[in-house]
């Protein structure tokens, strides 16, 4: 009698071992090991073996080079961040926390596409049609076009796609569908795996677009196995709060075009619309205060001028206090030991608080000189010019450094009435601003 195989597989990352693991040496998950029943063993032999199989390896120069095409999901903010539009046979994976508009979203691409003559095919698992249907009277998603069909059951759903062409199907999510093949629950880490490896070749030989709406965990991570994101063609995080009206969609991983774009979104009683008129979203011009300063931030190709706000106050504890909201914490820690280095100042006694205002998160350092400004206003209980904006990379040894895309930020910083920049180096550009050079921390204190 042959010798029972035994396999464990981790559940948040989907690595297999012969024997049980406290931490996963991968993912360094802690007790997610279980072990596979012999039907799972052979599943997911059956899958790898499906994804290793293919053609015999030809020369790079005998390839012939694939043309994109793309269609309109008839919302601008998308079609940004996707790189154009929507890619036939791409395989589209969503994540955001609850509430954040994931499935409100889709539910109005769906409609879109529904009114321009596609079919649209849109698989919930966990919400019924009546309730699909309340939403997509508030959309005005109603459409002979969109279909909706609740079910979970990965069989099912094929079978429907092989009854009528679609083009476009919306998986809303992909932890909650099972295939009978897999003895396990929905959302287990080969349930998940399968489905998705099934989804991607279903997209790949159809050509049809397949969205799937994921789950994520506390840490803000998609849920299930880390394959999953490596499987799919595109990535796309929602960010923001739920309590406030503005959603950011990234792209953390995108085959067919670039992930620096994003996609602002406003949540309106009509739904999730694409956001108009930016700038006000992110910065509002009144009576300056102490401790607030403006810069202006890229998120991919569009400048964004937003106000950045510090508080300093005595500690009333030995260890003051650092906290930060929409900037690196690390980061801050770094600028404030700049500070008492160079200019003596003593923060080493002060509660230090900094806020971007708007909701937005700050991912480069462009932002540094008006983290300094906003700081040292808040400390010395002065407010800095309403008509100044604050541009420059603070380094580790005191000095101001340029940043990319000048142009851009000082032509939209104009549009808003800005009249005065601090910058590291004078502009090779004619601007109607007016800029005051800064190469040092020093210089910009004693201007304040």
């Amino acid at each position: 009698m042959a010798k029972k195989k035994t396999l464990y597989e981790c559940q948040a990352c989907g690595m297999q071992s012969p024997r049980w693991m406290g931490k996963c040496p991968n993912c360094g998950a802690w007790e997610s090991f279980v072990e596979l029943t012999a039907e799972q063993q052979q599943v997911a032999k059956e899958l790898a073996d499906a994804q290793k199989s293919g053609t015999r390896a030809l020369p790079i120069t005998q390839i012939e080079e694939e043309e994109v095409t793309r269609f309109t999901s008839g919302d601008a903010e998308l079609d940004l961040v996707l790189g154009g539009g929507i890619v036939p046979g791409s395989l589209v994976l969503i994540g955001g926390s609850p509430g954040i508009g994931k499935s409100t979203l889709l539910l109005k691409i769906g409609g879109n596409l529904a009114a321009a003559g596609k079919k649209v095919l849109y698989v919930s698992g966990e919400e019924s049609g009546g309730q699909i249907k309340m939403r997509a009277n508030r959309l005005g998603a109603n459409h002979d076009n969109l279909f909706l069909l609740g079910e979970i059951r990965l069989e099912a759903i094929l079978a429907e796609v092989a009854s009528r062409p679609y083009d476009l199907i919306i998986v809303d999510s992909i932890q909650t569908l099972y295939s009978d093949a897999i003895p396990s629950a929905p959302g287990s880490v080969t349930q998940v795996r399968t489905i998705t490896f099934d989804l991607m070749r279903l997209a790949k030989e159809k050509q049809i677009p397949i969205f799937i709406i994921g789950h994520i965990t506390k840490e803000g991570s998609i849920a299930g196995p880390r394959v999953l994101e490596h499987m799919v063609d595109t990535v796309l995080y929602f960010e923001g709060d739920a309590s406030r009206e503005l959603r950011l969609l990234r792209a953390f991983k995108n085959r067919f075009g670039s992930t620096s774009e994003v996609g602002i979104f406003e949540m309106t009683h009509e739904g999730l619309t694409s956001a108009k008129n930016i700038a006000a979203k992110f910065f509002t011009r009144g009576k300056p205060q102490a401790g607030s300063a403006v810069t202006v931030v890229m998120e991919g190709s569009r400048p964004l001028v937003i106000e950045v706000q510090a508080l300093v106050a005595e500690s009333g504890y030995g260890n003051p206090k650092r906290s930060t909201t929409g900037f690196d914490a690390s980061r801050l820690t770094m600028l404030l030991a700049l500070l008492e280095k160079k200019l003596d100042l003593p923060f080493g006694q002060y509660d230090v608080f900094v806020n971007v205002a708007g909701g937005i998160k700050i991912t480069e350092p462009s932002a540094d000189l008006a983290i300094v400004a906003a700081i040292i206003s808040s400390f010395r209980n002065r407010p800095l010019s309403d008509e100044s904006l604050f541009l420059g990379e603070v380094s580790l040894i005191g000095d101001i450094r340029e940043v990319s895309q000048l142009e851009q930020r000082l032509k939209e910083a104009h549009t808003l009435g800005f009249t005065k920049a601090i910058v590291p180096k004078k502009p090779g550009f004619k601007t109607p601003i007016k800029c005051f050079v800064a190469d040092e921390v020093a210089k910009v204190v004693e201007w304040m």
